[in-house]
């Protein structure tokens, strides 16, 4: 049935060659096929991840799929390199990478108003995943923060700067926002009034140490948001459909798995930290914690009725313009561009919302 769903699914990919694809072992089939023969064509492609080989959506999928070997039974010859989110663009539009995870919708707006030209292919998260966090007797609402010192990793994130202005806090105007070295929030809570977070990694740091604090959630204001994007660059996209279709495929097939048994997808995902030489200092526990948190937003944020990754336009327009209100970019917001293409994700399921599979 799923076969039968497939070909329906994907007129460019007819079942035939599908499935010629299923396996090494049966090169002479594989060989055989266009659509293998195009993947396999296409040579090494390399993905680089956003944090690390951390337990986070849009990086455990690709790991659990390399693992399984999901990327060989779709001919697809492909590369792990940890990377960091923001550094991963210029390797995306240079083609020194092929795919790649972001942060947000946004992110992927900012660096294409930066000259970029990026496609979103999948989105797991579609609620914001950010949290601003106040020590133990600090500010009890969020109005209280006014004229507080925010600390930064880069840049506060959108999310929250949207959330603050839904209660009258405006950016550049009632807050202050100063940049802090390292990814330590047990010191750096200690050193402002309140500090960004994920909410899947750092909390989970201060309740390991005892420390008392105070999680504003942006979700509980209706701030739209998104994370854990699959990307890619334009270019690539246009030039290798099948690859980016059979990438996306077999990323969709790691994360039923990542989510079916979230403990296996911890070790695959330690596994590879701990073979790149760990330099963020990465744990067992803190990965864990990563994913236990990540994987329940996923399947919550997901609509009823609709598998986990498919991209929305309308989530991402909400999102650009709850951000635009918010005063989120102080020198003026990028263009809204339609930087995303629902197909590949929604190619990947069939009708029983399971991933089609040769």
């Amino acid at each position: 049935m799923h076969h039968r769903t497939f070909a329906a699914l994907v007129a460019v990919a007819p079942l035939t060659l599908v499935a010629a694809c299923a396996g090494d072992d049966d090169d002479s089939a594989a060989d055989g096929s266009d659509r293998c023969a195009s993947n396999r064509a296409a040579g090494p492609i390399v993905y680089s991840s956003s944090f690390d080989f951390a337990a986070a959506a849009s990086i455990v999928e690709v790991i659990v799929a390399e693992e399984q070997g999901y990327f060989d039974e779709l001919c697809l010859d492909v590369e792990l390199v940890p990377g960091f989110s923001t550094t991963n663009y210029p390797l995306i539009s240079a083609g020194t990478a092929h795919f790649s995870s972001a942060g947000n919708f946004t992110e992927i707006l900012n660096f294409t108003a930066a000259g970029g030209d990026f496609v979103a292919v999948a989105n797991f998260g579609k609620t914001p995943i950010e949290g601003l966090v106040v020590p133990g007797g600090g500010a009890a609402t969020l109005v209280d923060l006014a004229g507080a010192t925010i600390g930064v990793k880069g840049d506060i994130p959108p999310s929250l700067v949207a959330m603050l202005a839904t209660h009258g806090l405006a950016r550049g105007r009632d807050y202050q926002e100063i940049l802090l070295d390292g990814f330590d929030p047990i010191s750096q809570i200690e050193r402002v009034d309140a500090l960004p977070v994920y909410k899947s990694n750092e909390p989970g740091q201060l309740d390991a140490a005892g420390i008392d604090y105070r999680l504003f959630d942006p979700a509980d204001d209706g701030i739209p948001g998104t994370f854990g994007l699959l990307y890619t660059s334009a270019e690539f996209a246009a030039a290798q459909p099948t690859v980016v279709e059979d990438f996306v495929r077999a990323a969709m097939k790691g994360m039923e798995d990542a989510l079916a048994d979230p403990a296996a997808a911890v070790a695959m995902a330690m596994r590879r930290i701990d073979a790149a030489g760990n330099q963020a200092f990465l744990t067992e526990a803190g990965e864990t914690y990563r994913w236990e948190q990540e994987h329940q937003v996923v399947l919550a944020s997901t609509p009823d009725g609709q598998p986990v990754g498919l991209i929305d336009p309308a989530l991402f327009r909400a999102e650009y313009d709850a951000y635009v209100a918010a005063g989120v970019w102080p020198d003026g917001p990028p263009e809204f561009v339609e930087a995303f293409d629902p197909g590949p994700a929604a190619a990947a399921y069939g009708a029983d919302g399971t991933v089609v599979w040769p």
